[in-house]
């Protein structure tokens, strides 16, 4: 007997139907024996809705009323799934995630999980009972309701499987695995059978939205095995390899193409050039929780000033834009331009380790296109760079192509 935990998202749970498909799949595993905690999102669409809702009353929802608004959308899933459960005949019981009990810090709506108590269901699960728990959300340290942010429900269930120890982690979604790239960008695309876990947190971090990179993060630091199944084929989704098993020279140059429209690139000009100012720029930045990507600094004009470009998430920016404009008045900085038609693109692969001109073969597929490239990062196993929104998937079918992802991966 082995102990599942089981994540289905939105869409797996979008109607009454779906729910009782994922029933008769977590039945299915019951019936063999096997131990299941299941973790359910909102129904597709909901959490938007109840955003909007909160969008209505207040221009910048308060964040503590906004998690208890949102939360309840998991709620009236693990409700309806633990009952389509008992008409099967198995014994079930619905968690919120401060019953569970998910303890988590107090940053609403980016919540981060600290610690849980698996003891009540620990409890359940011995007396055969399969574990419906609401996903995206916990309480903190003053029982406040709070949310992990969007994706959180992958997150969830990969720290439940963490903290109870679980055989697997699958995650359910609509699409049966991870591919080289969006197919509905590139047709060609390829589902991989499995890809290590580097590289599937750079996919992730990245702009990948077939897991939330905390999700992946989880799952490599307490050595889960994770898979992403699709709800409505069969098959046997994609293995997310945390055991380093394969050999690096049997990786290709590069495993996939990953990219993130909710990009937003902000610029302060004529700071001053002195030791210590990019800390004095996007020190602020952080204090506001606020996620810096990409940072570049210009060399010092001759009269002794650059200019600091930095991305962040496309919600961030109005925001951001706020802090930085008191930062320039305090530095004495010309001015502050912003950018929010930009789009990021990567190449991922732990092969890219062991082969030169990359990078080279990168920017030349793009320029034969006419891709303007406006600011490069780089790491072992990634390039990304920021480019012209519309330019986006013509960028990301000239990579895919260049790379030959569409062909079966062979040892070479």
């Amino acid at each position: 007997m082995s102990l599942f935990v089981q994540k289905y998202g939105g869409t797996s749970v979008g109607s009454i139907e779906r729910i009782e498909a994922v029933a008769d799949k977590v039945a299915a595993f019951r019936a063999k024996g096997h131990e299941m905690v299941v973790v359910l999102s909102a129904m597709s669409g909901e959490t938007n809705r109840l955003i909007e809702l909160a969008y209505q009353i207040q221009e910048r929802p308060d964040p503590r009323e906004l998690d208890v608004l949102v939360s309840t959308g998991e709620q009236v899933t693990i409700a309806l799934l633990s009952m389509a459960l008992k008409k099967r005949g198995y014994d079930a019981c619905s968690y919120t995630g401060g019953q569970v009990k998910i303890l988590t810090d107090n940053a609403h709506t980016k919540a981060r999980i600290q610690q849980i108590d698996v003891e009540r269901m620990r409890r359940d699960l011995d007396a055969g009972r399969v574990v419906v728990v609401a996903g995206f959300q916990g309480v903190d340290g003053d029982g406040n309701i709070t949310t992990l942010g969007r994706g959180g429900s992958d997150t969830t269930g990969v720290a439940l499987a963490a903290a109870l120890d679980a055989t697997e982690c699958q995650i359910y979604t609509d699409v049966d695995g991870v591919y080289t790239t969006d197919p509905r960008v590139v047709d060609s695309a390829r589902r991989l059978d499995r890809i290590t876990f580097e590289e599937m947190l750079e996919m992730a971090s990245l702009g990948s939205k077939v897991l939330q990179i905390r999700a992946v993060e989880f799952a490599g630091k307490y050595k889960v095995p994770l898979r992403v199944l699709s709800t409505f084929e069969e098959g046997n989704g994609t293995l997310i390899s945390l055991d380093e098993e394969d050999n690096e020279m049997e990786q290709p140059v590069v495993s996939g193409i990953a990219f993130n429209r909710d990009e937003a690139k902000l610029t302060i000009r004529g700071v001053p050039d002195n030791p210590g100012v990019a800390c004095r720029i996007l020190a602020p930045i952080g204090a506001e929780n606020i996620e810096v990507d990409v940072i570049v600094q210009n060399i010092s004009a001759v009269d002794g000033t650059t200019d600091f470009t930095f991305t962040v998430h496309r919600n961030d920016l109005r925001k951001a834009r706020e802090v930085l404009e008191r930062v320039a008045a305090e530095l004495g900085a010309r001015e502050v331009v912003s950018d929010d038609k930009i789009a990021k693109v990567s190449i991922v692969g732990v092969g890219m380790r062991s082969h030169a001109n990359v990078a080279s073969r990168m920017f030349s597929a793009l320029g034969e296109d006419n891709i303007n490239i406006q600011m490069i990062t780089t790491s072992e196993i990634k390039i990304s760079v920021i480019i012209d929104e519309r330019y986006l998937e013509l960028a990301v079918r000239a990579l895919h192509s260049e790379f030959e992802l569409s062909e079966p991966r062979q040892t070479r």
